[in-house]
Formats: structure tokens, sequence, C-alpha cells
């Protein structure tokens, strides 16, 4: 019987164990995820991002911080709330100095 009184505690540590290896892997797939949207835009010459601001409508070459964010970002503006989004995802759009648009 002392064995029936041990399969609980054991069962749930061994389930917060799995639960706590789970939740490292998913941070760490989503840091991985926002380190390559940042790596994969194309960069100027002086290593700026070329991406094409929402809110402006206009080609812009800005530094994209850790989080996502570039340096133009307005916290107040819904354009770009949404560019910070798109830069994060990887969906931005993004223009290359031939680009003949």
């Amino acid at each position: 019987m002392a064995e029936d009184g041990q399969r609980l505690p054991r069962f749930l540590r061994s389930s917060l164990a799995s639960a706590g290896r789970q939740l490292a892997e998913a941070r760490r797939a989503y840091e991985n995820a926002k380190q390559t949207a940042r790596t994969d835009l194309p960069l100027s010459e002086d290593g700026r991002a070329r991406i094409v601001c929402r809110r402006h409508a206009e080609r812009r070459a800005v530094q994209v911080h850790e989080d996502g964010r570039p340096e133009c970002f307005d916290a107040e503006h819904p354009d770009c709330q949404g560019c910070a989004e798109d830069v994060r995802a990887g969906t931005i759009e993004t223009w290359e100095p031939n680009d003949s648009r």
C-alpha cells in the first residue's frame, strides 16, 4: 500500500518536469524564430534592415531591435504595431537597391 501512496507524487513530479522541458523547448524555438526573422531581412551596407514602412508607405533602411521593433517604431500607431509583428513573423515587405518599384 505504501507504493500506492508514492504514485501520485511521482506522477506529479514527472508531469511537471515534462511540462517544464516542453516550455523551455517552446521558448527556445520562439527565440530562434525571432532571431531568424531578423537575420533573413536584406541589409544595407551599414547593416540596417531594408523594410517598407507601412505607416508612410516608403522604403527605409532601419536598425531592428532584438525584440523585432524597427528603430522608427511608434507604439501608439497601429501601422507600426503591425510592422513590428510582421518583422517578428518574417513577413515584412522588404526591398533591394535595384528594385524598380
